[in-house]
This record gives structure tokens, C-alpha cells and sequence, in this order.
């Protein structure tokens, strides 16, 4: 069992799930790989399938209770069903060009993201919530509004799996345009770079949650754009515009550095503000940490 367990764990190495060609396989495997991890230090206790259940309530029957959720947690549960669970999740994906880069020894910010979706849909149907996908990159490419159903998550797999990401970014423009025209409030998940003029995209954000939508973003960026360690003369060439501008990195990495730091915690500085769950998801971190972060959001709603 233990190997077994080993076994699942790695698939929530980006290094390793990258390899694999199925995007269905991968957010399958993903999901297995965290839901192992769960139940051992420091998830011990917490498990995904308590997001199929609540809390047991007066008036509720006992013929209801599931005792053997009881019997690990020694808590009071019952078991919803497909009609009890309401919970409608809509996953924003940045497809523009920014998210093609990548360093060498990581996979691009876009495979990850794309990937990252793919298991949250996944994770969400398995626990018969509704889930829905935009593709955006300075417009709309791709909507699929949530649904609960088996055969709409191949339908949105499949969508995820024919994308490249291309064009230029209009986070802010998109996560608007987006913002009105959600009817049914629900919880956003946005998964960007958030490479776009700053107070726009903070403003954007805060529409989401002015519609009375909670709202989780994952910010996912390549190590270099961090660190900035390139340690040689190099000419940086922006992905979108093909503009390039030739430097020594470590003349101004201390600058950049200063201001990349200052960028992030004014992003989640806002968001903290705004009652947004803001992540900060490097592409070399394994998917867990990101799917962790739904489902403690999720437990808190239901």
C-alpha cells in the first residue's frame, strides 16, 4: 500500500505529469496523487470526501448519517446527494501569450495553468459540484458554462486540450466582460499570470466579488520571472509583441527584483483587502498546494 501511495504522489510533480499526453489521465492522476496526500501529516484528517457531505443538522434523520465518516472524525455528517450539492464553480484561464514562457528545466506557465484547470474540474464533478471553464486572452476564446455531469467534464477537458495560448493580454478587459454576464454567483477561480496594468486587473477582481461571488486567484509564474538569476548578457524578447531589449540581468536584478516584489504584494495586498484569496503558484510547486487551497475555500462555503 505504501508503495502505491508513493506512486500516486508524483503525479503531482509538474516534471512528471508533464510527460503524460492525456489530459484527462493527468487530472485524473493529479487528483489520486492529492486525495493520497490527504490523509497523511500535515492533511491527516482532512479528506476530499467530506466535501460530499455537511454537518448534521436538528430535524435531520439519523437514518441519514454516515457513520462511517463518523467513526474517523467522531462529527456528525450526512450525505449529500447530486440535488443537495449547489456549489457552482467557474474556472478562468488565461490563454494569452505570456503564458507561454517557460525556463529551462520547468514546463510553461500556461501547461501548468491548463493542467491545474484540467484537475479542478476534474475534483469538482467527482464531488458532484457544477463546474464551468472561460478561455480568455484579450477576448473570449472559449466558454463553457458549469454543469455537474460526467460527460461535461470531457467536454470541457477536450476544450482544454486543444489550446494554445496566443495573442495578447486583456486580463483586465476579459475578467469584466466575464463579471457581467455570471447570473448565478458562485465561486470564480482565476488562473493567470496577471501580467496587465495593475489597478485594472485589481478592479476587475473586486467586480467578482461586488456580484457577491467569492472569488480564489492563483497567480502562476515561471522561478526566473521571480528570481531573475539569469547570470548572463541576454536579450529579452516580450512574448506578445516581439519587442526586444538587450541588458546584463545582474545590473538590474536588485531592481527588479524591488519592483517585482512590490507588484505582488500590492496584487495581494488588494486582495486580502477585498476578501479574495489571492496564491502565488510558482510552475515548479506541485499541483497540491493549489488544490489544497480549493478545497479549505470550498469547506468554508458548505
Amino acid at each position: 500500500m505504501e508503495q502505491i501511495n508513493s506512486d500516486y504522489r508524483k503525479y503531482l510533480l509538474p516534471s512528471v505529469i508533464s510527460k503524460i499526453n492525456s489530459i484527462e489521465l493527468k487530472a485524473r492522476l493529479i487528483v489520486e496523487g492529492f486525495k493520497v496526500g490527504l490523509h497523511k501529516s500535515p492533511y491527516h484528517g482532512f479528506s476530499v470526501e467530506f466535501s460530499e457531505h455537511r454537518p448534521y443538522l436538528q430535524g435531520d434523520s439519523i437514518r441519514d448519517i454516515d457513520w462511517k465518516v463518523f467513526g474517523k472524525t467522531e462529527k456528525y455528517f450526512i450525505k449529500q446527494y447530486e440535488e443537495d450539492t449547489n456549489l457552482r464553480s467557474y474556472i478562468l484561464l488565461d490563454s494569452s501569450g505570456s503564458m507561454n514562457y517557460k525556463s529551462e528545466g520547468n514546463i510553461t506557465k500556461f501547461e501548468y495553468a491548463s493542467t491545474l484547470a484540467a484537475a479542478l474540474s476534474y475534483l469538482m464533478i467527482k464531488q458532484q459540484d457544477a463546474a464551468g471553464l472561460t478561455l480568455y486572452s484579450d477576448r473570449i476564446i472559449k466558454n463553457y458554462p458549469p454543469k455537474a455531469s460526467k460527460a461535461y467534464l470531457t467536454r470541457i477537458l477536450q476544450g482544454l486540450a486543444g489550446v494554445e495560448p496566443a495573442e495578447r493580454t486583456k486580463t483586465a478587459e476579459c475578467l469584466n466582460s466575464i463579471a457581467e454576464k455570471i447570473k448565478r454567483r458562485g465561486l470564480v477561480i482565476i488562473i493567470s499570470d496577471l501580467f496587465d496594468e495593475v489597478k485594472n486587473v485589481l478592479s476587475a477582481l473586486k467586480h467578482f466579488r461586488y456580484m457577491k461571488n467569492e472569488v480564489i486567484v492563483f497567480q502562476i509564474l515561471d522561478p526566473l520571472e521571480r528570481s531573475f538569476s539569469f547570470g548572463r548578457d541576454a536579450i529579452f524578447r516580450d512574448i506578445e509583441t516581439q519587442d526586444e531589449l538587450t541588458t546584463q540581468p545582474f545590473q538590474i536584478q536588485k531592481a527588479y527584483r524591488e519592483a517585482f516584489n512590490s507588484y505582488i504584494s500590492e496584487i495581494k495586498s488588494a486582495c486580502l483587502n477585498s476578501n479574495i484569496e489571492y496564491n502565488l503558484i510558482e510552475t515548479s510547486v506541485p499541483f497540491d498546494k493549489a488544490l489544497f487551497s480549493y478545497i479549505q475555500k470550498r469547506s468554508k462555503l458548505y
